[in-house]
Parts: structure tokens; sequence; C-alpha cells
């Protein structure tokens, strides 16, 4: 069987790898990027010519984890394979092409010459959003008439209605949630600068962003121009305070390439949990509070219960 493999052209493990939906590349010692099969292309949005011959590390995948260190300066896992010829398996949030972060399950082994020699890594990645295996409710709810048709989450309509849901199921099962509001920082700024288009990508890539790095059962809207409402049923008071510091973070580590630059961009975000509001209503609107205070902290940062949860990167 060796025999056999050994013996097949270059252009079979190409077909074969390329039948994956999973990503798949392989790296030189240098970390230059050797082969890119078709599953990469779709979950990252770069094409093959896009990236071979170039650094994994050079304004492509860019993986950064949890805390938002960027694992591309210290902590890669194909550096990590090479250096001790060690697999690895870990959880890290890729940058996409438009601009947005997704969630992956990435394995990086060693790649040995016939002498045994370690002359590079592959890594094997994919999408790990919860949200993909479901279908979404807005989809279940008469989507044209619940999605915001630009960022395709849900519109203010779906937004008042999961409320309501939220509510009813409050005073009956006393069932706990958080409410986070995010407005994009200086988005004014943005479209006068680089024009509605660009605007639009912006909206767009912090959308998915939302959408991919929360739970299949949370809500996310757009209420109109710049700002974002997430729902968290059925959440403690911790876990909205970890849920709006990951944001805060994922969002912050995300740019849009426009050419001759790349363009970054963050949010300001507060939030209240239902345990300190006795209606939804209220709970809105101590979160709009905590988001005008996390405006006046100097953006990019997040307030919840009139404190300072975090200002990505300085926590």
């Amino acid at each position: 069987m060796s025999y056999v493999l050994e013996n097949l052209d270059q252009s079979f493990y190409e077909t074969v790898l390329d039948a994956l939906n999973d990503g798949v590349y392989f790296v030189n010692r240098k970390r230059r990027v050797l082969y890119w099969n078709k599953g990469a292309e779709r979950l990252s949005g770069f094409s093959a010519k896009e990236v071979l011959g170039k650094s994994c590390a050079d304004q492509t995948l860019n993986h950064v984890d949890d805390k938002g260190s960027c694992l591309c300066v210290k902590g890669c896992p194909l550096a990590s394979c090479m250096r001790d010829g060690i697999s690895r398996e870990v959880n890290v949030y890729m940058h996409h092409k438009e601009g947005h972060r997704i969630p992956v399950s990435i394995r990086s082994f060693p790649i040995r010459d016939k002498s045994g020699k370690i002359t590079g890594s592959v890594e094997v990645f994919k999408d790990n959003s919860q949200h993909l295996s479901m279908v979404s409710e807005v989809e279940t709810l008469q989507q044209e008439v619940l999605t915001d048709p630009l960022s395709g989450v849900g519109n203010r309509r779906f937004a008042d209605l999961s409320l309501e849901r939220l509510q009813s199921r409050f005073e009956e099962e006393q069932a706990q949630y958080g409410v986070i509001l995010a407005d994009i920082d200086n988005f004014k700024n943005i479209n006068d600068t680089w024009g509605h288009t660009v605007g639009d990508r912006v909206i767009k890539a912090i959308a998915r962003t939302l959408s991919s790095v929360l739970r299949p059962t949370d809500i996310v809207c757009r209420l109109g121009g710049d700002e974002f409402l997430i729902l968290l049923p059925n959440a403690s008071v911790s876990g909205v305070e970890i849920v709006g510091k990951r944001l805060v973070m994922l969002i912050k580590e995300s740019w849009i390439d426009l050419g001759e630059e790349l363009l970054s961009f963050s949010c300001s975000i507060g939030a209240a949990h239902s345990s300190s509001c006795k209606t939804t209503g209220i709970a809105f609107d101590q979160a709009d509070k905590q988001l005008y205070m996390s405006k006046g902290g100097g953006r990019g940062c997040f307030f919840m219960n009139d404190k300072r949860v975090c200002n990505y990167p300085d926590s």
C-alpha cells in the first residue's frame, strides 16, 4: 500500500484534499504557505492565489484566542508542532477576508521527510459556529419580514418580538436573561472617509462576528444605523460579562482590507441583567445607559452595573 501511495502524483492528493469540507494548508519551516485547499478558500474567503508563498500571519487567518492573544505572534500551533513534533488541537477565532471573526477548531501536525526530519506543518480547520448547525429563529419566523436586509440578522420588529418573549418567560418561569447593546464607534467618520459602501461592509462584518460567536439560542438584531441588540436567554450575570468582553475583543481584532490600508473598527457595549430589572423595557434602558457610559469612557469598552468591565486591549 505504501508503494502505491508513494507513486501517486500530486494532483491525486490535491483532488482528495479539495473534496474535503475542512480547510487544509501546509507551511514550510518559515511558515510560508505551500498549499491551500478549496475548503480553506471557502471558510476563510481567501483564494489560494492570495495566500500561497505568504506567511500565514500576513493579514490572512490571524488566529486569536479567547483572551485576544494573537497566536501568530505567540503560541502558534504550527510553530509549536515544528518545534517539538507534537500535534496540537485548539479552538480559536479566525479572521475572514470580509472582516469578521468566526470560531474554528484547528488541528496541526508536523510534516517529516523520509529521514524523519521536520520540514513543515499542516493545519486542518473547520467552522465551529454553533449557529450553522441549526435553522435560525429568524428564518423560521418569516425571514423576509423579520430580517435586516443589509446585515442578515434580525430587524427592529424581530427585536421587539424577542423582548416580549423574554418578558413572558421571565414572568412565567423567572427565566434569567441578559440584554446587550453594541454601537459602532466613530461610524459617521467611517462613512464620511470611506463612503457608505465601506460603511455597509463594516456593519455586515460586525453582524457576522456577533452571529457566529454566540450560542444558537442567543438573538442578534440590528436596531438601525450602527446599533445592535444582543439578547441572551438563560444567562447569568457572569455569563453576560463573559460575552460582552468577548465581543469587544473580537470586533476590535477584526479589520477590512481596503487595498492600500487595513480599516479597523470597534464597538462600545453596554449590558444589563434581568436580576436587577423588573421588565425587559427597564433592562433595555439600563443597557442603553451603560452603552452611553461606554461611549463616554473612551469607546471600545464595555460597561455593566455602572462599572467598566473591560476596555480592550487594556484589560
